[in-house]
């Protein structure tokens, strides 16, 4: 039976689900989710929990998102990227510099307004299944935080790379969109690639780093491939337990700890940690440190 993490690195053409759906048949394991939704025209770090894992998929949320992306000025489209319908073409006069200068308006904390061919829901409707009836609803303004935004490389006068750190919930598409408004020729996203999400990474040598899918489907074992459940959680304080406490875990019960020697800075009231069931060298669950005891949050030993 599988269980674990593996990192791919999505190929352009495949929906986020087809992979999820792929990997099913090679692992023959019907429990399989994503951990961060990529375009069919994205590529990159796309985490895939498998099995039990798949109960981690909820905390990946919390992460940065970090992106190289393509911004094509002078092209405005319905879909806000190269894949939609042009809409209107501009000439471009903005210079590097002049991007330079409007780049600025766009780091640190914004309000992005949600693309229409978005799966965000307005009164139970996907808000693409209204725009592909040719409809355009209203939608509030979301705040998000741009935390990098990095002029890379430009090809011509209307092609430029550009790096993006971001929180989650940001639409990258959007905000090459704003970019050209701001810039007055109107603008679109031409590709895009997901460097890192939920702490994975594309770097191949790295431990999560990530594998291709032709990677994947060509291994003998690809079990081997598959990173443990914990790892998703790498960056809590671990709290090894034993006897009565390790019972109470596994039934889902509190049970009273103590801050693990050498965790105190990062052990605190409300705080997660990882436990583990000592005598067995056996990741349990993900507890939440109230008062002098450990909630559990969430568990993840096979049943």
């Amino acid at each position: 039976m599988a269980n674990g993490i593996l990192v791919i690195d999505k190929p352009a053409g495949w929906t986020s689900m087809d992979v999820c759906a792929k990997l099913r048949g090679v692992f023959h394991e019907k429990r399989v989710g994503h951990g961060g939704t990529l375009d069919p025209m994205a590529t990159g770090v796309l985490p895939i929990f498998i099995g039990r894992a798949t109960r981690a998929v909820e905390f990946t949320e919390k992460y940065d998102k970090e992106y190289i992306a393509e911004l094509k000025l002078g092209v405005i489209t319905n879909t806000q990227d190269i894949t939609g319908e042009v809409l209107e073409v501009r000439p471009v006069q903005a210079s590097r510099e002049r991007l330079e200068e409007v780049l600025e308006q766009f780091r640190g904390d914004i309000m992005q307004l949600p693309p229409m061919y978005s799966a965000i829901k307005i009164n139970g409707k996907k808000l693409y299944e209204l725009a592909r009836k040719g409809r355009e609803v209203e939608r509030p303004a979301r705040p998000v935080t741009i935390k990098a935004l990095e002029l890379l490389d430009q090809q011509g006068e209307d092609l430029y790379t550009i790096r993006v750190r971001c929180t989650k919930g940001t639409y990258i598409r959007t905000l090459c969109h704003d970019i050209g408004q701001a810039l007055g020729c109107g603008g679109c996203m031409s590709s895009l690639r997901r460097t890192e999400t939920a702490g994975f990474t594309l770097e191949p040598d790295c431990l999560d780093g990530a594998y291709t899918m032709d990677q994947v489907l060509a291994a003998e074992h690809p079990e081997e491939l598959l990173l443990p459940v914990d790892y998703a959680f790498r960056d809590l304080p671990a709290l090894v337990i034993q006897g009565r406490p390790v019972v109470l875990a596994r039934n889902g019960a509190p049970f009273p700890a103590k801050a693990p020697q050498g965790c105190r800075n990062t052990w605190h009231d409300g705080g997660l940690c990882r436990i583990y069931d000592g005598p067995r060298n056996e990741f349990l669950a993900v507890g939440r440190y109230v008062g002098q005891e450990i909630k559990i949050v969430k568990s993840f030993f096979e049943v």
